[in-house]
């Protein structure tokens, strides 16, 4: 087996290798997905609004909209076609004549079927794909939820609600990690105005991951220079999130609420529309329109981003998503993405002469993609040397890719 080969597995990615504590962006993030079809079409935008079963995610003060009856809510969704399983259900169950409410929300986000490609090369070099097994990556969340009324007066309602929860994430029989934490929050409620602000993971959640693997397993890890994980703590920064919502009354039938958030986080610079060092905002907007209390009609806007600026006149951060993106493993996904790369390398015109001001902005602007493209191409037939072993046809099309790559010494090279 080369040194230099890369056997690329999920939960390489997924797992933290250092040995100590420490906060990390987006940990725990599927936490953060939503929950419910009021809620998610409304674009999250829920911390004040929320009244039932869901209101344990959103935020457990909300809960107190549970009356006479327990309330159970029930989701599933697909996401990346159908890759990636998300579940949610919660009960919400009133107690002490509706002043109190208790709830429970169980999450889970999972791939299932990943490839385990440690043990693909057998000892003595020859490729074995009977030794692909297959694992899941499983993320876990229990929360445990109780509100009650602080105060009730004719003209507006004041509560208040708490979660404890539980992580467990588990990456096939490699790793498992335990985590805990805290939520808090408000609502206050008027006739036609609402108020609503959680603080999730006051404690600073933390994930405690244990690993373990076979001594085989550890030396392909080693012989490929991936680090070997060992027992870590990551830890999840607090968040805040602020909402405010309205009431408008259209005609006898029809009532909108309006709803915005600001979801305030503190682990660093993200891509948000307010962003510095050390926090982020991030808004979300909703609308409901609520027809005679049977008919619903709901939209939101949320996950607000800036994209590639453009400024960017010079193809530098176009360069640099192409020559970072990662590559599959699959041999006939990695000679597709190889092939792409090496025409896309051919096609974009380069001067090797530039003599006038319009041939030296035109290199500017296209050297930078083709290069990336260039090592684009070149990372994906390092990867498919492997397969190149057994495999004639793979071994012709890395020779016919090779000719695609050579620059042409006159003129224009393509």
């Amino acid at each position: 087996m080369r040194k230099g080969t890369k056997i690329s597995l999920l939960l390489l990615l997924l797992l933290p290798v250092t040995g100590f504590s420490q906060f990390r962006k987006y940990t725990n993030e599927f936490l953060n997905i939503g929950a419910g079809a009021r809620g998610l079409a409304m674009g999250s935008a829920q911390v004040a609004s929320a009244y039932d079963a869901t209101a344990g995610y959103w935020n457990p003060a909300g809960l107190v909209g549970v009356k006479d009856k327990p309330n159970l809510n029930l989701m599933h969704a697909d996401y990346f076609a159908g890759i990636a399983k998300y579940d949610f259900a919660a009960l919400a169950i009133p107690v002490q004549d509706n002043k109190r409410t208790l709830g429970i929300s169980v999450l889970r986000f999972a791939v299932d079927e990943i490839p385990n490609t440690l043990n693909l090369i057998s000892p003595d070099g020859s490729i074995d794909y009977g030794n692909i097994k297959t694992f899941a990556v499983a993320d876990w969340a229990f929360l445990l939820s109780f509100a009650q009324n602080i105060k009730t007066t004719e003209n507006k309602n004041i509560s208040f609600g708490a979660n404890a929860k539980v992580i467990y994430r588990k990456v096939g029989s490699f790793a498992t990690a335990w985590g805990f934490g805290l939520d808090a929050g408000v609502q206050v409620h008027g006739k036609k105005g609402h108020f609503g602000v959680v603080a999730k993971d006051i404690t600073t959640t933390f994930n405690a991951w244990s690993f373990k693997f076979t001594d085989r397993e550890k030396e392909v890890l080693y012989l490929t220079d991936n680090e070997i994980p060992v027992k870590s703590t990551e830890l999840t920064a607090p968040r805040v999130i602020i909402g405010g919502g309205y009431n408008f009354k259209l005609g006898k039938a029809v009532n909108l609420m309006a709803e915005a958030n600001l979801d305030v986080t503190f682990d660093g610079k993200r891509n948000t529309v307010l962003s510095s060092k050390t926090v982020s905002v991030d808004p979300r907007l909703g609308l409901e329109a609520n027809i005679k209390d049977v008919f619903f009609v709901r939209g939101g806007i949320n996950n607000f981003q800036k994209v590639l600026d453009d400024t960017d006149s010079l193809n530098q951060k176009k360069a640099t998503i192409i020559s970072t993106y990662p590559l599959p493993k699959n041999p006939d996904d990695l000679l597709e993405i190889a092939n792409m790369a090496a025409s896309s390398f051919k096609n974009i015109k380069v001067h090797k002469v530039a003599l006038t001001d319009n041939a030296r902005n035109e290199n500017k602007i296209n050297q930078p993609i083709k290069n990336a493209w260039k090592t684009k191409a070149e990372q994906a037939l390092n990867l498919l040397a492997i397969y190149s072993r057994t495999d004639d046809f793979i071994r012709q099309q890395i020779e016919l890719l090779k000719t695609q790559l050579v620059e042409e010494k006159k003129g224009w090279f393509k």
